[in-house]
């Protein structure tokens, strides 16, 4: 077979699972439900409940909402690694084995469905915050920057979430083991200035991988002072999305050779 051929036969595995993940999630109607829902509600609990006992230094939803964003795509990629068990778990990996695609089409298709679902959800979640009072005064550069480096933070989030999809022995370990996705955002500063936490929690705050991403996100929509954060944040980003995708490889390969 020659190069071009296998290429040619990979893409098209690919485009294969993909189309089949993009099918199922059209499917599991109440996932996306909830994973917009959810954000929806926490923007609005946290700028008319709290909102107003928290000093930002500038209006809270204008603060909040970067925060918002990752935190929506934490819950799409909670659920990419409850679709990768799913598969692991009920057969699927075996009728796989009888045909002749290649193994890493099928956690690729999860991850471009979480990617689709992400957009989806952030969108929405983008729309509703303008509608309860968000103004960004980002140009069109900004925007862009920051549409790529969250698209950058999905894409590695969702391959960590494939592969502890991989290792979960059923879809409801796989939750569990995804529940950090939707945690580690609150021990940022997604939602308070790290300087108002205790002393303890304030390194962990500062110094973790969602606090440089959530900070340039601010920085692009907002105008907040860039600093340093968007080198660090496209560091985070690119090195989880490196070690994920090895990850997931790998446990994936040794999952299916046993």
């Amino acid at each position: 077979m020659s190069t071009h051929q296998g290429f040619g036969a990979a893409v098209s595995d690919v485009t294969t699972m993909v189309d089949r993940s993009v099918r199922l999630s059209r499917r599991n109607v109440d996932t996306l439900f909830v994973a917009i829902l959810l954000p929806l509600m926490m923007m609005a609990l946290f700028v008319y409940v709290f909102g107003g006992a928290i000093d930002t230094g500038t209006q809270y939803i204008n603060y909040v909402v970067p925060g918002i964003l990752l935190l929506t795509t934490g819950y799409g990629a909670a659920s990419t690694a409850m679709a990768v068990a799913d598969d692991m778990t009920r057969g699927m990996i075996d009728r796989l084995r009888s045909l002749p695609i290649r193994s890493f089409a099928l956690l690729t298709g999860h991850v471009t469905a979480s990617v689709v679902r992400n957009a989806v959800s952030t969108g929405i979640v983008i729309l509703a915050s303008l509608a309860m009072g968000f103004r960004p005064n980002a140009g069109v550069v900004d925007w862009l920057a920051a549409i790529g480096l969250l698209l950058l933070y999905v894409v590695a989030l969702s391959w960590l979430a494939a592969a502890l999809g991989v290792i979960a022995k059923s879809v409801e370990s796989a939750s569990a083991l995804g529940f950090f996705m939707l945690f580690v955002p609150y021990l940022s500063s997604a939602f308070v200035r790290t300087e108002t936490m205790p002393a303890f929690l304030r390194p962990i705050s500062k110094h973790q991988p969602i606090t440089p991403v959530i900070e340039a996100v601010r920085s692009f929509l907002t105008g907040t002072p860039l600093g340093s954060n968007g080198w660090i944040a496209l560091a985070w980003c690119g090195g989880l999305l490196v070690f994920s995708t090895a990850l997931a490889t790998l446990l994936y390969r040794r999952r299916t050779t046993r």
